[in-house]
């Protein structure tokens, strides 16, 4: 007997044997015991969840030769037809390779035809986004008034691009992606019942990349089953997905928690020498990051009991910095096809996490300099504006910020003949920043002086400052906004408002539904003032008036734009 791959010989074959769509097993159990059933379904979600073998087992409950029921026995004709695909009444349509309105127009005209063995002729339409606007409008008709012996069974991983006419057809049920730890215990009663050896971790690891799909896991489970040459062993998994130890990860976190550079491209060295997926390792990276933070601040959290060996780590990493490596590593995730090679980017992921570092108190930059470069004179930073502490013992000029200088030596005289250069004219002091009715600087100036343009441009022009706590601006946004927020747009908001301002500054973001008088409504409201002025001044003009009066002429609001300044 040829081989049979786990997916289909442990395909479910009944409602029962289905793993994590509870809630529309229930749906459907209710509907078929109370002879309650509509005459059209659709089942959504990603590939692997489950929707054509729901539809399956539907079609066997629909038509068992013992009844009608939720619970249909597995064993009369039809059953045994069914699941092995070739019940005459369950039509089975791929809609990805019969598109056209033609192979519609087939369907329709046999629906009308009972059924030849089944009480009911059941269509099973797979990825039915796939049909042309012609066929969803011939099918349209039937779908609203099938004849009632005909069920149809749509199937879709898009259900966006269904027409609303479909839609408003069909029972909706949303397929759920599944967790690894429902995935992982459907493995394990495979294993057991296929008498296969197996390590707990290299099951951990297969469902974590099977991504929500049970389909996708078992052909993993299949792969990996052949290439341990029959037994499942964690070592062959991680080969096999690209991925590494989670010990390597650890090393990672070990090397920024001590801000040791060296210690981290070594640890970058390691994982290469694995070929890894990368992307995976970032993923790794950040599902450790999750459970260290989960320590940090879910009392009582116990976890896995490979969490256990993660307390050190949380107790040395402060949350803050958990939360931003976090961020980084996802971000990076994202941006990693855009990098040069993978390992290329892997590493810079993790060189911004050591780059942007907390600094102590006292401890200057976080990472040092490639070379000390001449110390400039920084410029004051605007009135108004929050800079760095200075005390008088921390000034550039010494213990005494009253020191003064030692005057400096008497220029050489220059040769006889040539005039001497003119001095430069001394720079002109930057202009204060304004202060807004709040008292704190206004934010619109401080937008314009930064030339905040692009992304992150609509990021600060949707803020509000909230107030100033030492170095942070706190700013507001709208809920509606919030999405805006994220790395790198803040960080390099950041940075161009510190250039601009001649000192470090750092923002903290919290969303407020109120009205925050933003540079954008500020030029909304002005906008709206400006039209309003201009219809005024056009419905004032003495001609306009004439026209009214005389030809009963009307003025359309909309046709008036404001006169820019300066034309």
């Amino acid at each position: 007997m040829s081989y049979q791959v786990l997916a289909r010989k442990w395909r479910p074959r009944k409602f029962a044997e289905l793993v994590g769509q509870e809630h529309v097993v229930r749906a459907l159990t209710n509907a078929l015991d109370s002879g309650r059933m509509h005459h059209a379904y659709l089942f959504t979600g990603t590939r692997g969840v489950g929707k054509t073998t729901i539809a399956r087992i539907f079609a066997k409950s629909l038509n068992c030769e013992r009844g009608e029921s939720a619970d249909p026995c597995g064993e009369c004709a039809v059953c045994t037809a069914v699941d092995a695909g070739r019940f005459v009444d369950l039509l089975e349509i791929d809609a990805a390779s019969n598109t056209g309105v033609d192979d519609v127009r087939e369907v329709i005209e046999n629906a009308q035809y009972a059924p030849s063995r089944g009480r009911f002729k059941v269509y099973l339409v797979d990825e039915v986004h796939m049909l042309s606007k012609p066929a969803f409008n011939a099918l349209l008709k039937t779908l609203e008034e099938p004849p009632p012996h005909v069920k149809f069974l749509l199937a879709t991983t898009d259900p966006q691009k269904l027409p609303v006419t479909v839609l408003s057809r069909c029972l909706k049920f949303n397929l759920k992606r599944l967790l690894p730890e429902q995935i992982s215990g459907q493995m394990r009663h495979i294993l057991g019942a296929e008498a296969i050896e197996y390590e707990d971790e290299a099951i951990a690891a297969l469902a974590h990349g099977a991504d929500g799909s049970l389909r996708d896991g078992l052909s993993l489970l299949d792969q990996a089953i052949a290439y341990g040459g029959g037994a499942l062993r964690a070592a062959d998994v991680r080969a096999m997905l690209g991925s590494v130890e989670r010990g390597q990860v650890l090393g990672v976190l070990e090397a920024l928690a001590a801000g040791d550079g060296a210690a981290l491209m070594a640890e970058s060295d390691r994982i290469a020498s694995y070929s890894p997926d990368f992307g995976g390792v970032l993923d790794d990276l950040a599902t450790v990051l999750h459970r260290v933070q989960l320590i940090q601040l879910v009392p009582g959290y116990r976890g896995e009991e490979a969490d256990a060996g993660l307390a050190d780590l949380a107790a040395r990493l402060a949350p803050e910095d958990v939360q931003l490596y976090y961020q980084i590593a996802t971000s990076g995730r994202r941006e990693l096809p855009l990098a040069p090679d993978a390992r290329i980017g892997f590493e810079m992921v993790l060189l911004r996490m050591h780059a942007f570092r907390p600094v102590e108190a006292g401890q200057g930059v976080a990472a040092p300099r490639a070379a000390a470069a001449a110390p400039q004179p920084r410029p004051a930073p605007p009135a108004g504006v929050p800079g760095p502490d200075r005390s008088a013992s921390g000034a550039a000029g010494g213990p005494s910020s009253s020191r003064t200088a030692p005057a400096a030596p008497p220029a050489s005289r220059p040769a006889a003949g040539p005039a001497p250069a003119p001095a430069p004219a001394p720079a002109a002091p930057p202009r204060p920043i304004a202060v807004g009715a709040n008292g704190l600087p206004d934010w619109h100036d401080i937008v314009e002086r930064a030339n905040l343009r692009g992304p992150i441009g609509q990021l600060a022009q949707n803020c509000s400052l909230r107030e100033i706590e030492g170095e942070t601006m706190v700013l507001a946004l709208t809920p509606s906004h919030m999405h805006l927020a994220v790395e790198p747009l803040t960080s390099q908001m950041e940075e161009k408002v510190s250039q601009a301002l001649g000192h470090r500054v750092r923002f903290r973001f919290v969303a407020d539904r109120g009205n925050l008088g933003t540079p954008a409504e500020r030029r909304a409201q002005a906008a709206s003032d400006a039209q309003a002025n201009a219809e005024a001044s056009m419905e004032a003009d003495p001609l306009v008036q004439t026209l009214k009066r005389e030809f009963d002429a009307r003025v359309i609001p909309q046709s008036i734009k404001p006169v820019e300044p300066g034309t």
